[in-house]
This record gives structure tokens, sequence and C-alpha cells, in this order.
């Protein structure tokens, strides 16, 4: 019962944080996932995108209820990334695990520093479109790679987004939407895998999608309300070099 308390305090807080960011919660739970389930593809990934989903929708609509979110541009979006992802889920089942995460770490290093690069930009909180041609470009990949390693696509969505040009409260809201689909398609290859797990944790599945779910949209109305784009992308880079950080320990030790 103290492992579950333990499992549902730290997935709802780090709900909290994916909310405020519009990412959805599986590129920061899945490290802490991994602390309690064992099998990276079979347990881990498919709570990691069940998780995803639910905080993504939940966060979309605490961004959506603040008025930071382009519609066209997150339909467009989510069209692209539901297509894709599975691809990727697909060959997560052929994929050895320690490329898995070494790819995972290379795109959260990489997108890491571009982030905190430009985390001086002072752009004006307006609802600043971007070029959603040069989204919609990188979404393709991207989407294909976030399915294979189980993670949803918005940790590498959202700083493209912000790269494309769009403000960042928005990039926010449009990619909450982007990568709530997908982290549900991204479930279809893993379906056999998903009922075994539910069934054997019907009622714990049933209280952290309850947990992720209000914590995520409370996180994204703290955000649309009181965090500035420097502050935003701030948290944004430590929160993934975070959890990829305490990754990383476990896989040494």
């Amino acid at each position: 019962m103290l492992t579950f308390a333990l499992l549902l305090v730290g997935v709802s807080l780090l709900s909290f944080l994916s909310g405020m960011l519009g990412l959805g919660a599986a590129f920061a739970t899945i490290p802490y996932l991994s602390f309690f389930f064992t099998d990276i593809v079979r347990e881990v990934q498919i709570l990691g995108l069940l998780i995803n989903g639910f905080t993504a929708i939940s966060s979309a609509l605490g961004f959506l209820k603040s008025g930071y979110l382009s519609k066209k541009d997150a339909l467009a979006l989510v069209i692209i990334t539901s297509a894709f992802a599975p691809i990727g889920s697909y060959l997560a089942y052929l994929t050895p695990v320690v490329y898995i995460w070494t790819i995972y770490i290379l795109a959260v290093i990489y997108l890491s520093y571009k982030m905190w690069k430009g985390s001086g930009d002072q752009r004006e909180e307006k609802l600043s479109r971007g070029n959603l041609s040069i989204a919609i470009l990188f979404a393709i990949p991207i989407s294909i790679l976030a399915g294979l390693l189980g993670v949803g696509p918005g940790f590498l969505l959202l700083p493209t987004l912000i790269m494309s040009g769009y403000s960042v409260k928005l990039a926010a809201g449009i990619n909450a939407v982007a990568v709530s689909l997908p982290s549900f398609t991204a479930l279809i290859p893993r379906s056999k895998d998903f009922s075994l797990l539910f069934s054997s944790m019907p009622i714990k599945l049933t209280l952290l999608v309850l947990a992720v779910t209000i914590t995520s949209y409370f996180g994204a109305r703290v955000t649309a309300r009181f965090i500035k784009p420097v502050t935003f992308k701030r948290v944004f880079v430590i929160t993934i070099l975070a959890m990829t950080l305490i990754k990383l320990v476990q896989m040494i030790s």
C-alpha cells in the first residue's frame, strides 16, 4: 500500500508539472514508473502512454479555458501525430531497450539545449502563430520516435512549435491537444498487454488516471495565469533533465 501511495503522489506531482507545460506526463513519469515496474515495453510504456493521454486532454482544457489554443493548428497536428505514433509503437517491440533509452536521452539533451539557449527571449505573451507547415513536417518523425519511446510526442513537439514561431503559451495549448489522441492510438499495438495490465490492477489504474487528470488541469491553469515565457522554458528544461538524470543513475547502478 505504501508503494502505491508513493507511486500515486509522485505521478500526481509530475502530472502537475506536465500540465503546466502542456506536454502530457509520459516524458516525466516513465523514468519514475520504472522504479516500480520492470518491463519497459509491456508495463512502463503502456502506463506512460495511458497517463500521457489523460494528462494531455486535461491540460488542453486548462489552456482552452484561458484562451491559449489555436483549434485549427491543434487539429492539423493531432491528425498527423495520431496517424504516425502507432508506427513507432510497433517498432518498440523490435528495438533493444538500450537503443530506446539512448534515443530518449539524446533527444532530451538536444532539445533542452535549444530551449535553454532561447530562454532569454522576452516574447510577449500574445497569441502569436508560428509556421504550421514546418511544425507538421517535423511532427511526422517526432510522432514515430515518440511511439518508439512510449512517451507521446509532446516533449519533442513543444520545443519544435516554439522554434517554429509560436508564442510559448499558445504552443503549450496546441501541444496538449496534439499529443492527446496519439497517446491512445500508440496503445493499439499494445492492446493485449494493456488488457493484461489493467486486469491485474483495475482500481489502482483508475485512481492513477483520476489523480493525473485533476493535477494536470490545475497545472495548465497555473501556467496560463501566472507563468512568464522565460520561466516556462526553464521549467521545461529543468524538469526533463531531472527525470533523465534519474533514469541515467538508475541504468548505471
